[in-house]
């Protein structure tokens, strides 16, 4: 009895280990394999709301390296980045970070997919990934130099995935990725903090109504910080709700009078940038190792209007005279902040969401069919949180049936 016992053990072991390495081989029949073109918003050429256009015919993207993974879109989200690359913000230098061999034609810029957040599931894997297989729920930041996530399918590499959240949906989740990613990098990279040095510092955010500035609100006070925000009269009930130690009315005549009154800055997170730099600066503290961090740079700007030698030269000129003037004149630390997508960044994001201390900040929901209405709502400013681009219902039955059919010993959960 024991042994026939063994023997049927060690069968299905083996059929699961064969089955698993089947995937990993990818010989699978996955459905995702049979179509070889997928729906997607795309862009032709630059321009207003205009030029976006749905198909049906983008290929599907394929895995080309051992590193790679291939997600199936749940849901994704826009930011205000995806307004100004659809207007051709950044162009330049982005292409050259594509394929630097590029900037002498123009040919394959086009047709551009957008869309930099993803929540969806895993449904192929390089040879050498580690840490992923199909089946799995993941997000990710998609780079802004790689085809976007307002489509069925996106390709990554394994350190620009993480594993998704467990307590939220994929609509939840995909309002985090990007903005998640660019505070990590502003607050930490450029403003020095982190979980174990920000304990009692005082941080300012400018801008604290939107989807940066509410992740940025929440990850300051996980980690200990006190926070002071401006924003809108009528957000302040949001930030408070996020755990804002102090909010001004920036549109109070008196605003930067009630800043002057409070105790200095250890460190400025400035999304607003433009004349608000001018006086924010002086809000930090003197000589004691303070930092400004504007998430609002002339870098792709001067790309774009004086091309990639001119432009970088003047953005990194300009960026040096800032810095000199602020670190002579008071001791102050100026720095620019940059969105960079972060595997890894979002593992310790993901943590955080499970434990309740950063909630997703969803304003409005729209259905893939309805990507160019969610452009115009999120063109109208203001926003309070995010806007999150949910799959069909078909898809999300699709993509459930495909998670039981690759991964028949977990539970399939449907998030939507």
């Amino acid at each position: 009895m024991a042994s026939t016992r063994l023997l049927r053990l060690f069968r299905v072991r083996t059929a699961t280990w064969s089955r698993a390495w089947c995937l990993r081989r990818h010989v699978s029949s996955s459905p995702w394999r049979l179509q070889s073109t997928m729906s997607a918003w795309v862009i032709d050429h630059f321009g207003t709301n205009e030029v976006l256009r749905y198909s049906e015919d983008m290929p599907v993207p394929t895995i080309t390296s051992s590193n790679q993974v291939m997600v199936r879109v749940h849901a994704a989200s826009l930011n205000p980045l995806d307004v100004s690359m659809r207007g051709g913000y950044g162009a330049k230098l982005l292409k050259l970070r594509k394929n630097p061999l590029s900037m002498m034609d123009n040919d394959g810029e086009f047709p551009l997919i957008l869309g930099r957040d993803v929540s969806g599931v895993v449904v192929d894997c390089g040879s050498e990934v580690a840490h992923f297989t199909p089946g799995d729920e993941v997000w990710a930041a998609v780079p802004p130099w790689k085809q976007g996530s307002l489509a069925e399918y996106v390709n990554l590499t394994e350190f620009e995935v993480s594993h998704k959240p467990k307590c939220v949906s994929h609509m939840e989740a995909a309002s985090i990725p990007y903005v998640a990613s660019t505070v990590l990098s502003a607050l930490v990279n450029a403003g020095g903090l982190c979980r174990d040095s920000s304990s009692n510092k005082r941080v300012l955010i400018t801008g604290g109504s939107g989807g940066v500035g509410t992740f940025a609100i929440q990850l300051a006070k996980a980690w200990g910080a006190h926070v002071t925000v401006t924003c809108s009269h009528n957000a302040e009930g949001l930030v408070r709700g996020l755990g804002a130690d102090e909010v001004v009315d920036y549109a109070a005549e008196d605003a930067a009078d009630q800043l002057e009154m409070m105790e200095r800055f250890d460190v400025v997170l400035d999304g607003v940038g433009g004349d608000t730099e001018e006086w924010v600066v002086g809000l930090l503290k003197s000589w004691s190792g303070a930092k400004y961090v504007t998430l609002v740079t002339p870098l792709l700007f001067k790309t774009d209007s004086l091309g990639l030698l001119d432009g970088l030269v003047h953005a990194g000129s300009s960026l040096h005279t800032k810095a000199i003037q602020n670190l002579i004149s008071n001791g102050v630390f100026y720095r620019w902040g940059f969105y960079a997508p972060d595997g890894p960044a979002l593992d310790e994001v993901s943590k955080l969401v499970d434990a309740g201390k950063i909630l997703p900040v969803v304003e409005a929901t729209f259905p893939f069919s309805q990507v160019p209405q969610a452009f115009q709502k999120l063109e109208h400013g203001h926003a309070r949180g995010k806007t999150v681009i949910s799959m069909t219902d078909d898809h999300e039955k699709g993509e459930e049936e495909m998670v039981q059919n690759s991964r028949p010993e977990q539970t399939a959960q449907t998030q939507n």
